[in-house]
C-alpha cells in the first residue's frame, strides 16, 4: 500500500514516500482494462474504463497503475489523451498522483466508488433518462439543422462562450443548459422545447452526483463548437452522429466515475 507521511522536503519540492502494493493477480477481466480503446470516444472511454476497473475491483486500492507510456501503448491511446483522463480520475479521487523516484499513479486507498451509494440516487430510472435524452436531443438537432437562422447560431456560439470562461461547474451547467435549451429553440416547436426542458432537469439530477474536471468540460465544449459548424453547413447526418457521440461521451463518464451507473449498451 501507499501511505503519505509527514512530507519531506528535498531540492525545493515536496516528496512523498511510497510503499508499494503486491501487484494484483492477472487475471482475463483485468486485461480486459487494458485492451486497446476504440475511437471516436477515447477520453471518454478511457475514464470509464479504468474508473469501472476501480469501482469493480479489478485495480485493488493502493495498486499502482503501468507506466505511462507502457499504458497508452497497451490502450492504443496517444499520450496527451492518456493524461486528461488519468487527471480527471485523480481530480474525481479515484487515482493518486505522485512525483519522484518512487511515484507513479496509484490506485487511491478509498476511492470515491467503494462507498455505498442509496438507491434513491440511482435508481432503474437511471437507464431511462439517458434513453430519452437521446430521443430528445437527437430529434432536436435534426429540427435544429432544418430551422436555425443566423441568430440562433449566434446565441448558441455565446453559450459556448460563456462555458469557456466559466470558473465554478454551476456557471458552466448553466450555460450548458441554455445551450441545449438552444438547440430546443431553433426548431422553433414549442413542444420540443417543454421536452428538452424536462430531459435537461432529469440529467442534471444524474450529473451532480460526479465531479466535474476540468478536462471533462472542455472536451464536451469542444463538441458543442462543432455542432454548430455543423448546423450551419445543414450537415444533420454529421450533425446527428456528433450529438450522439456528444451524449455517449457523458454516458462513459457517468459510466466510470458514477456508482452503480447503468453502462452503455455495445
Amino acid at each position: 500500500m501507499y501511505r503519505q507521511p509527514a512530507n519531506s522536503r528535498q531540492a525545493g519540492c515536496t516528496v512523498a514516500r511510497v510503499e508499494r502494493a503486491t501487484a494484483p493477480e492477472l487475471t482475463p477481466a483485468l486485461e480486459g482494462v487494458f485492451e486497446p480503446v476504440a475511437p471516436p470516444t477515447t477520453f471518454e472511454e478511457t475514464v470509464e474504463r479504468l474508473g469501472t476497473a476501480i469501482r469493480l475491483g479489478l485495480l485493488q486500492p493502493a495498486s499502482q497503475l503501468p507506466p505511462e507510456r507502457d499504458l497508452a501503448e497497451r490502450l492504443h491511446i496517444s499520450r496527451s489523451t492518456l493524461r486528461q483522463a488519468l487527471t480527471t480520475l485523480v481530480q474525481s479521487g479515484h487515482l493518486v498522483s505522485l512525483r519522484g523516484r518512487a511515484g507513479g499513479t496509484f490506485v487511491a486507498e478509498r476511492p470515491p466508488l467503494g462507498q455505498e451509494v442509496t438507491a434513491e440516487v440511482l435508481g432503474e430510472g437511471a437507464r431511462a433518462v439517458l434513453d430519452y435524452r437521446i430521443v430528445v436531443e437527437s430529434g432536436a438537432v435534426v429540427l435544429a439543422c432544418e430551422r436555425a437562422g443566423p441568430d440562433d447560431l449566434e446565441r448558441l456560439r455565446a453559450h459556448t462562450d460563456r462555458m469557456a470562461a466559466a470558473t465554478e461547474f454551476e456557471d458552466y451547467r448553466r450555460a450548458d443548459v441554455r445551450f441545449h435549451m438552444g438547440i430546443a429553440e431553433a426548431t422553433r416547436s414549442a413542444r420540443v422545447v417543454a421536452v428538452m426542458t424536462e430531459v435537461q432537469g432529469q440529467m442534471s439530477d444524474l450529473i451532480a452526483h460526479i465531479a466535474h474536471p476540468r478536462q471533462v468540460l472542455e472536451s464536451s465544449n469542444g463538441e458543442h463548437r462543432r455542432l454548430i459548424d455543423l448546423l450551419a453547413l445543414r450537415d444533420t447526418t454529421r450533425a446527428v452522429r456528433l450529438v450522439r457521440r456528444h451524449m455517449e461521451g457523458t454516458e462513459h463518464i457517468l459510466a466510470g466515475l458514477l456508482p452503480g451507473a447503468p453502462r452503455i449498451a455495445r
